[in-house]
């Protein structure tokens, strides 16, 4: 059942993805950016550190973020909605599924993340 769930979320999400080709607005962007470093929304950074560089204190519990580009939409959004589906033992918290980031803000943060190389 828990495999049926993930199946029709992750098709529910591609679709919308690929009907949207949201990573291409500006606009979207810069919000996801800011949602990425802002500590009261994802506050990314207090996890991750962007494009390899190295940083002190915050930052070193996640991987770092590179490469990002090369992901696909669907697989960020769902990295973002709910980790636990592909690592069930996941240090990272599941934003969309606990309601702490709206589907419209993770559109935003994966349109972001889509810019790291």
């Amino acid at each position: 059942m828990k495999l049926n769930k993930s199946l029709l979320f992750a098709f529910i999400t591609f679709t919308v993805f690929s009907v949207s080709g949201f990573a291409s607005n500006s606009e979207l962007i810069k919000e996801g950016e800011k949602i990425f470093s802002t500590k009261d929304l994802g506050n990314c950074l207090a996890c991750h550190a962007v494009n390899g560089k190295d940083i002190n204190g915050p930052g070193t519990m996640g991987p770092k973020l590179q490469y990002l580009s090369a992901w696909p939409e669907e697989a960020l959004y769902e990295k973002i909605y709910n980790p636990y589906t592909t690592n069930p033992i996941s240090a990272m918290p599941a934003f969309g599924k606990n309601g702490w980031l709206s589907h419209e803000q993770i559109q935003a943060l994966v349109a972001y993340l889509k810019t790291i190389n």
